[in-house]
């Protein structure tokens, strides 16, 4: 079904195909600059088409559709959409019935498909993943061109490859590089998104973060991957920019509102994504989309994938774990050893699913964030951590763990700002700080944000570390959030979707380079290891107290730490009183 909808050049021409129901009527609208040429398209049940002679590869165009709740006046992009010619930019027009909207919204651009199979993953669970926002992580590096700042490119420049090695790093995770369109509530808080959720259309690459197309992707995953780094995307399926009814129309809301969109009994648009509207994943139709958007960029040599809040996926309406998606992505020959990796929440009705998606999938334990963070700051308790460092098991089943470890993330205080800050300090969001969670498991030792207490600004280093080892002495797949390595703070900013400015930017210069050492040097001890994997611990694993004796049911009330001993292979142990974390390998 997918084969026939999007652009698809042949020798002489190309071959446009686009789905919508209600239509009565549909054009196609090509594109020389400013001017444009409507064909109408010929009907085939839900599909409109037309061929096109003498048009081919570099073609610019969209679509227009006529009928029941549709507007003529919008020009819609093509769901299946690999480029762009430019990025895409909120006005109040484009929600506006009866406006005309060629002026505002970006064109599609006839691509050469990408056919090639891909070659098999080079990440493997148990690895370190790290997680970069395109924009924000080479925005202020100074080894990288100036041209290339803020760009996918810039991944592949050999001095962020040297660092990407040099701490460990075994598949990059790509916060969204698909074109989004700011909420429409950004612009007039001067603000913009710099993060990327909020996308139209699920194929087509930004063109501001990709400026080189589908040939800087390929090439720079290539780049990544001759120096053993994979690359996972981070794709949103949950919803799109088109947002609630006073949205903008862009796509799929142009097309076909009914078959894209979840609704309720009354007719209201579903909000399980808090952004005013879920793609209806139950439908084979938005399936067929997903999954054509995850072999496109599978044939660009990524290596898997991140969902974001992957629950809405499965969603019929509520949550199943038997959803067709997953066995449809199972059975797919070209997805089917893709690493996938779920966000097991969303912000619905029975959203929370950590430890219930198939098996094979990794899943972002957010459990282990919180434990982790709650033990350091004293009202944690250590046999919860022992728990978190051995896996999860109490929350993942099967022969492996498939949680993925994180003590920060994009989406809340970073790693620095997690021993610096109590509560979050989000003013510069515009909304009156309350945006962004105010369940944080923070704390700031004694003084809130910035010190120049010696004593103070010691206890934070300390703590950092020992929320970094802690992280590195744990099975199973590890994530670091880019920049936590050396400090970076975001001034306790624990929401900084809108802050693409020196906030959310990472500051090169004045990383902690000792800090930075000491991360590469964890690496370097968790490379090869027993840790460095997704196997349960084995029966020989011994636990003892902080004194080196055997653990009891009663010794582990109140405990301090422990040491967990793996004959042949490691020792890690965990001290609270000291705020240390020692990972030795036999």
């Amino acid at each position: 079904m997918t084969a026939q909808l999007g652009a698809h050049p042949y020798g002489g021409g190309t071959r446009f195909a686009v789905r919508s129901r209600p239509a009565s009527a549909a054009w196609l609208c090509l594109f020389d600059g400013d001017r444009e040429t409507r064909i109408a398209m010929e009907r085939n049940g839900d599909i409109w088409s037309v061929e096109v002679p003498g048009r081919g590869i570099g073609t610019g165009y969209g679509y227009r559709v006529e009928g029941p709740g549709l507007d003529p006046a919008k020009l819609l992009v093509d769901p299946y959409a690999v480029v762009l010619d430019r990025r895409f930019a909120h006005d109040p027009r484009l929600a506006a019935a009866g406006l005309d909207t060629a002026a505002l919204v970006p064109k599609a651009v006839v691509q050469a498909p990408l056919v090639a199979a891909p070659p098999p993953p080079l990440f493997q669970p148990g690895g370190l993943i790290y997680e970069i926002n395109v924009p924000g992580f080479s925005m202020l590096h100074p080894d990288v061109p100036e041209l290339q700042r803020g760009t996918l490119a810039a991944l592949a420049h050999p001095a962020v490859i040297a660092h990407l090695q040099r701490i460990g790093v075994a598949a990059v995770e790509l916060m969204p590089i698909v074109a989004w369109i700011d909420e429409r509530h950004l612009a007039p808080l001067g603000l913009r998104n710099a993060w990327g959720y909020n996308p139209v259309v699920p194929m087509a690459l930004d063109p501001g973060l990709v400026p080189g197309g589908l040939a800087e992707l390929t090439e720079t995953v290539a780049a990544l991957r001759a120096a053993g780094i994979g690359t996972i995307l981070d794709l949103v399926f949950n919803h799109t920019g088109e947002s609630d009814v006073e949205g903008p129309t862009l796509s799929l809301r142009g097309l076909d509102p009914d078959l894209y969109y979840t609704h309720s009994p009354d007719g209201a648009l579903v909000n399980d994504a808090g952004t005013g509207n879920v793609l209806d994943a139950s439908r084979v139709e938005v399936r067929d989309l997903i999954l054509a958007s995850l072999r496109h960029f599978a044939r660009a040599g990524v290596d898997g994938f991140r969902f974001d809040l992957a629950t809405i996926l499965a969603r019929g309406p509520g949550f199943d774990a038997d959803a067709p998606i997953f066995a449809e992505i199972a059975a797919d020959p070209i997805l089917s050893d893709r690493v996938m990796i779920a966000e097991p929440w969303d912000v619905g009705p029975g959203g929370y699913q950590l430890g219930r998606f198939p098996e094979g999938w990794l899943e972002w334990n957010d459990r282990y964030r919180d434990d982790v963070r709650r033990f350091w700051r004293g009202d944690g308790d250590a046999g919860t951590l022992a728990t978190r460092l051995s896996g999860s098991s109490d929350l993942f089943g099967g022969p492996a763990t498939r949680t993925v470890n994180f003590v920060a993330a994009h989406d809340g205080f970073t790693l620095a700002d997690t021993v610096a800050y109590a509560a979050k300090h989000n003013i510069a969001n515009g909304e009156d700080n309350r945006d962004g969670t105010d369940h944080n498991a923070s704390w700031n030792n004694g003084v809130e944000g910035a010190s120049d207490d010696a004593a103070v600004l010691g206890l934070r280093a300390t703590d950092r570390r020992a929320l970094l080892a802690t992280l590195f002495a744990s099975r199973g797949t590890i994530m670091l959030t880019a920049g936590d390595e050396f400090g970076r703070s975001q001034g306790g900013n624990n929401n900084a979707y809108a802050q693409d400015n020196a906030i959310g930017w990472i500051d090169w210069n004045t990383r902690d380079r000792d800090l930075e050492a000491f991360v590469a040097e964890l690496a370097a001890r968790r490379a090869g290891g027993a840790m460095e994997g997704d196997a349960w611990l084995g029966e020989d694993a011994v636990w003892l107290d902080v004194d080196g004796r055997p653990m009891t049911p009663a010794s582990w009330a109140g405990a301090e730490g422990f040491e967990l001993r793996l004959p042949g292979a490691c020792t890690i142990r965990v001290d609270r009183r000291a705020r240390e974390v020692t990972l030795t390998r036999d």
